[in-house]
């Protein structure tokens, strides 16, 4: 067994069954719909069906973020166990939780001295997240040790791409992403935004797509741009999605089959209740290895 354990925020969205499988542990952020606090536990509080139903009949959403108090009563009992820690967070461009999880690293680092713990800005979000988990999981299971991982991690990050579209900007509206006017104009004309998180851990507007079919059609044309190989990219594929998945199915047919070499069946998730807060419901991301992601 390892003597350290890897780690990563709810906000990776893969689900608790492939968490467990991979023996990656992770810590809840918080949600709140229409004045109720719900943990961002992966569906188990409330079914992600519910949740953006309940977003599309107008109910009002909140998020938090794991907070240094938590971090240190979720992190204590590994070290209590004599395990060192190596924890993702969620990009520090869409949230201050990186900077939580540093205070508890110090706060912690003085309680165990012969601990270590690792913190990283993953610069990434969703399942784009949860495929930077898999992959640090896989240089756990070869044996790679923690300070090298933690090495791995940091020089690798960026080379995680996430492109995504979303067919609804009422919630990209409401979050600010897009401008009332600019969004309501979208929404009549059908316009569908292609967005990425660039080197910052950001996210980017990138072009305006009109018409699903061919934002389908453009967010495999940019996985193929961006990867280093092309159609001959040999990795994993995830996507996520948010109350979509016939969307999210027609981008995965088209990638398999574009992609002949892929490292299995493109893997499918729910985008989680946090993340899905600002999204809405409509949006499909993809996520891949290519191209290092640039400022």
């Amino acid at each position: 067994m390892s003597n350290y354990i890897i780690s990563c925020c709810s906000t990776a969205d893969l689900s608790r069954e492939h968490f467990e499988k991979r023996n990656i542990h992770f810590v809840c952020f918080h949600f709140m719909l229409d004045d109720v606090t719900y943990e961002d536990d992966l569906g188990k509080s409330i079914p992600f069906a519910e949740f953006y139903q309940k977003m599309t009949d107008g109910a009002m959403t909140k998020t938090s973020q794991v907070n240094a108090d938590e971090f240190v009563q979720y992190f204590r009992p590994f070290l209590e166990n004599g395990q060192d820690i190596l924890h993702l967070t969620l990009s520090s461009g869409i949230s201050g939780v990186y900077n939580s999880a540093c205070i508890a690293r110090d706060m912690l680092s003085e309680e165990f001295p012969d601990r270590k713990i690792y913190i990283v800005d993953s610069l990434a979000a969703s399942s784009g997240y949860g495929l930077l988990m898999d992959a640090i999981a896989d240089k756990r299971d070869e044996g790679m040790d923690i300070d090298t991982l933690y090495q791995w991690a940091t020089d690798n990050r960026l080379f995680l791409n996430h492109w995504l579209f979303s067919t609804d900007l009422t919630f990209y509206i409401r979050g600010g992403r897009v401008s009332k006017t600019s969004g309501s104009i979208g929404n009549l004309l059908n316009i569908c935004p292609v967005l990425n998180v660039n080197g910052e851990g950001k996210l980017i507007v990138q072009e305006k797509i009109r018409t699903k079919r061919k934002v389908i059609k453009e967010i495999v044309a940019k996985m193929e741009e961006n990867t280093k190989n092309g159609v001959d990219y040999d990795g994993k594929c995830y996507i996520s999605q948010s109350a979509c998945y016939e969307d999210a199915r027609a981008v995965a047919d088209l990638i398999e089959e574009r992609f002949p070499k892929l490292d299995g069946k493109v893997e499918i998730y729910d985008i989680g209740t946090v993340i899905g807060s600002h999204t809405g419901p409509g949006t499909v991301a993809v996520f891949f290895w290519g191209k290092e992601r640039e400022v």
